[in-house]
This record gives structure tokens, C-alpha cells and sequence, in this order.
């Protein structure tokens, strides 16, 4: 199976943690879970350090079970729309980065 990473490194505009969750539960989520042959898509939230502080970096987590079929996922309209989604919740929510799609081969059987 092979399992692709999103990393999230930032801080949510202050005010708007409870926003950017719901954001990525109700819009970025669907997206991605949209993507052909996606086996199981996740995403976790840190806790944020100190107490009310709004920093929430994040890993969202895509498993696939080869790597055509992360080919086939890449090059689909799925992967526009996942992006789009993506980005415009992190232009209204969020100040940071994303590391896209740092892959990990891992071996499990399906």
C-alpha cells in the first residue's frame, strides 16, 4: 500500500480555529476522499501547544494500494479540485505552508 502525506505547517488566523476545522472537514476532506481508487483518507489535527493558542498544524493522509493507481489519482480532474478546495480554505483561514505529498511506500498487504 503506499500512503501519501500533506503536511500542514502554520497558524490559523486568530479567531478562526473552529472555521479552519470545519473548513477542512466539510470542504478539503470530500475532495480528496473524491480521488480514484483512494483506499482510506484521513487528516489530524495537533494540539495546539499552549492553551488557546491558535496553531494547528496538520497531516492529511491519503492511502492508495499501488502506485498506478497514485499515477492515475495525480493526473485526474480530482486532483484540481482537491488543490482548489485546499487552497482557498488556507487563504481564509490559515498563514503557512503546505509540504504536498510526501510519499511513503509502505508494505502491507490489502
Amino acid at each position: 500500500m503506499i500512503t501519501r502525506y500533506a503536511l500542514f505547517e502554520g497558524k490559523v488566523k486568530d479567531g478562526q480555529t473552529e472555521a479552519f476545522r470545519a473548513a477542512v472537514l466539510n470542504d478539503i476532506l470530500p475532495k480528496w476522499k473524491a480521488f480514484p481508487g483512494a483506499l482510506d483518507v484521513r487528516v489530524t489535527f495537533a494540539d495546539a501547544r499552549d492553551e488557546g493558542a491558535p496553531e494547528i498544524p496538520m497531516i492529511l493522509a491519503i492511502n492508495y494500494p499501488d502506485l498506478a493507481t497514485v499515477e492515475t489519482a495525480l493526473a485526474s480532474p480530482a486532483r484540481t479540485a482537491a488543490k482548489a478546495a485546499t487552497e482557498e480554505v488556507l487563504a481564509r483561514f490559515f498563514d503557512g505552508r503546505i509540504h504536498h505529498h510526501v510519499t511513503q511506500a509502505n508494505e502491507f498487504p490489502l
